[in-house]
């Protein structure tokens, strides 16, 4: 049964797998193709968490919100992490397509049923 509790539960879960999608994302990119030992095993572990954390915030949650709000946070983060901290580039119209990726990942929360 989805309680107010749960489906707050699922969310807070959803957004740590987001976060960890970061991390993973990330940390294979400096794995530079699996040839860097930790940063492979950094990005192999939070991958595996990220998933579990989705897995079980899709017991709560719609599979189409989910999966979307995941991945935007996914998305958002590590286009953050390029532009901040690897020199990718900031140019306006790659912010203003970030920027509706975080509309669509925001109004899917107040649209959720």
């Amino acid at each position: 049964m989805h309680t107010p509790s749960t489906t707050t539960l699922a969310w807070i879960l959803l957004i740590v797998a987001g976060l960890l999608e970061i991390v993973w994302a990330i940390a294979l990119k400096q794995s530079d193709g699996f040839s860097r030992l930790w940063p492979s095993v950094l990005g192999l572990a939070t991958a595996a968490i990220s998933f579990a954390l989705l897995t079980l915030a899709l017991k709560d949650l719609p599979a189409g919100t989910a999966y979307a709000v995941w991945v935007g946070i996914g998305a958002l983060g590590v286009a953050a992490v390029g532009i901040l901290a690897l020199g990718e580039s900031a140019s306006p119209a790659r912010l203003g397509c970030l920027l509706l990726i975080l509309i669509g990942v925001v109004g899917l929360k107040f649209v959720e049923n």
